[in-house]
């Protein structure tokens, strides 16, 4: 590992010296690039541009990435570059390099301007400068990490004001990997307590490490009562996701409905909610089936029990693809190009079923 990192750093070093870094980019582990800042750093904003310095105004329209971590699906980052009208590309992080300016703007292209902004601090999230590079961007995208630390962070802050303009009003990409991607949703795993994993969940779904967030950062309108999960090729991933839906359904009285990504895969949704599936491996969409296959079992102390026959749970899975598999329709819940099974916890334990 320490030779790989090694080998990274002397390759990209060199190839920065052209102007140019083929290395791809991954959610998590070895970027090679200079670092920006400390974890936890109270300093003052921290920013690095590649590009035209000047704002620039574009024709754009919005969307949703959604994408699982591990590495990045270039098609992706093309369809939110599209989508930017090729303007100035915000990347966010709480923590780590900026390589991925040099990933957009000299390996895809296209675009005026890619900025990595470090937000590692209340105070950072509430410096006017931060909020206008957002304000200005014409795409932007969430790094992985900690989403606990974009939580803290960033929630309640001009960063989370200048978002929702985005969203709302300019009408501009907005995407995330792993953690990035954690909190779209408008119900997301804060993981302020920290991580959870599928046996703690299902064992007792009032954990205090299971925390959920509502209707309070992102305002992606057709993320209503949907919480996302990434990393969802570790099967791991799939009981804590039933146990949020359980957590919805019995805390908030909603048909819940959640979006778990693969790694190396990401769910683009165009601003009329019709998403496609980009990369190698599959996206999961699950909606409770109906109003009243609520869990039987979803209390304090005790495991999780939803089976209702073995089909609680609605689960769509769609396999990417270089071009775009799918579509699937988030406002209708309904897709094609994908196949159908239903998820289910008997005392405990995650089942499938068809």
């Amino acid at each position: 590992m320490i030779l790989r990192i090694f080998l990274s750093v002397v390759s990209c070093s060199v190839a920065l010296m052209l102007s140019s870094c083929s290395t791809q980019i991954t959610d998590e582990g070895e970027r090679p690039s200079s670092k920006l800042g400390g974890t936890g750093s109270t300093q003052a904003l921290t920013s690095t541009l590649l590009g035209d310095a000047s704002d620039v105004t574009r024709t754009t329209s919005g969307g949703t990435v959604l994408m699982g971590g591990g590495t990045d699906v270039d098609d992706a980052f093309r369809w939110m570059i599209t989508k930017s009208g090729g303007g100035d590309f915000v990347i966010l992080r709480a923590a780590g390099t900026d390589a991925y300016n040099s990933y957009v703007y000299t390996t895809l292209g296209g675009v005026n301007s890619c900025e990595t902004i470090i937000i590692d601090s209340r105070a950072a999230a509430n410096d006017p400068s931060a909020e206008q590079k957002i304000r200005n961007a014409e795409a932007v995208f969430i790094a992985g990490g900690d989403q606990a630390n974009y939580v803290n962070f960033w929630e309640g802050t001009k960063v989370e004001d200048a978002l929702n303009y985005l969203i709302t009003t300019k009408k501009v990409p907005i995407g995330g990997t792993s953690a990035g991607c954690a909190i779209q949703g408008k119900i997301y795993f804060s993981a302020v307590n920290g991580t959870i994993t599928s046996a703690q969940a299902l064992a007792n779904p009032y954990n205090s490490l299971l925390t959920l967030g509502r209707d309070n950062f992102l305002n992606t309108t057709y993320l209503d009562n949907t919480i996302t999960d990434t990393h969802f090729n570790n099967p791991d991933r799939r009981g804590r996701l039933m146990t949020f839906l359980a957590r919805m359904s019995q805390d908030y009285g909603i048909q819940p409905k959640g979006i778990g990504v693969d790694e190396q895969t990401a769910v683009c949704i165009d601003q009329n909610g019709s998403a496609k599936v980009f990369g190698i491996g599959t996206a999961f969409f699950l909606k409770q089936r109906t109003t009243s296959t609520t869990p039987e079992r979803c209390t304090s102390g005790s495991s999780l029990d939803w089976y209702r026959s073995k089909q609680p749970v609605m689960v769509y899975k769609i396999t990417g693809s270089a071009s775009g598999a799918g579509p699937f329709n988030v406002g209708s819940w309904s897709g094609s190009g994908g196949s159908s099974q239903f998820y289910y916890v008997d005392r405990g334990t995650l089942g499938v079923s068809y």
